[in-house]
């Protein structure tokens, strides 16, 4: 006796899923983002790596005109005048190793003087308890809504009245003390810390002092890491303070070295190209730091914030 077997039933193919709307909205939206983030750092080396004279034929063009490293090599100091002129160069040179010694003594030391203040000033808001604290916290968060232009010039005849034009005191000493911003970013993460081990240290005898720098500093590193960075980032690219204090090349830092650079041959079409290859000289150790840290930056923020 002959059994018909019934084929199985076909399982019907899923179809494939559409990508929503939103999602492609929100795609399209982070890369024109990306685009404009990145293309002025590309704009900025295509036109490193032209030469003067192509730049003025084909100003348009995306890629490098008459390739060259002759930008660079001017603001290194290693071509002559007449391979200057001759690329299109002004003749003029900028003493790029001082300029960058100043920098970074400008901002490696105001950094470390204000975020150390700053990371006392926000254990004595966040730790201990005195009458008034709140208020004064208050006084010292109407801070954040003064723009820092208003500042400039209180602080340029205080510092006039000093003596200190002129010099490095004179750059770091008005903001150095102080940073509304750092203050309040670490007493947020220093409230959501525990108290035991601070209590546990002063029942052993450890002073405030001792319970700060050797408790609270290390447990807030995160934090502190990522205001260190903003700092030092935020002190490299200032212009306007020591436009003001600074005028002479011993003291002033490198973003008036490239002003000057540009300012050097008043008679001629600037040096596009050498200016564009100073620029992303000076950039490049921010752009290796943010590289390096960025992700840090971002989750020390977010974390601060949700507390």
């Amino acid at each position: 006796m002959a059994i018909a077997l019934t084929p199985a039933p076909r399982t019907p193919r899923t179809a494939r899923r559409r990508p929503p709307v939103g999602r492609i909205l929100a795609w399209t939206y982070l890369v024109g983002v990306l685009f404009i983030t990145v293309f002025p750092f590309y704009w900025v080396l295509r036109t490193a790596l032209s030469n003067n004279f192509s730049l003025d034929i084909h100003p348009s063009s995306i890629l490098p005109t008459g390739f060259t490293w002759g930008g660079f090599e001017r603001v290194l100091g290693i071509s002559s005048q007449a391979e200057a002129l001759a690329q299109g160069g002004s003749g003029a040179s900028v003493d790029l190793a001082v300029y960058l010694r100043n920098s970074l003594i400008y901002a490696s030391v105001l950094t470390v003087c204000v975020v150390l203040c700053s990371a006392m000033a926000a254990y004595a808001f966040a730790r201990l308890h005195w009458r008034g604290r709140n208020l004064v916290f208050s006084i010292f968060l109407c801070a954040l809504m003064i723009p820092g232009i208003l500042t400039l010039l209180p602080n340029f005849v205080f510092i006039k009245d000093l003596g200190l034009i002129n010099s490095f005191a004179g750059l770091i000493l008005p903001g150095a003390l102080f940073s509304a911003f750092d203050i309040f970013f670490l007493r947020q993460f220093m409230m959501s810390l525990s108290t035991e081990i601070e209590e546990a240290a002063i029942l052993d005898g450890a002073g405030r002092l001792t319970v700060l720098f050797r408790i609270v500093l290390p447990m807030t590193a995160v934090p502190i890491t990522t205001l260190t960075l903003l700092t030092f980032i935020n002190t490299w690219n200032d212009y306007f303070w020591p436009l003001l204090v600074a005028n002479n090349q011993q003291v002033e830092p490198l973003t008036l070295g490239l002003a000057l650079f540009k300012q050097a041959s008043p008679e001629t079409a600037p040096d596009w190209s050498g200016l564009m290859a100073a620029t992303l000289v000076a950039a490049l150790p921010m752009l290796v730091l943010f590289m390096i840290f960025g992700r840090r930056i971002v989750n020390s923020i977010g974390f601060s914030g949700l507390r």
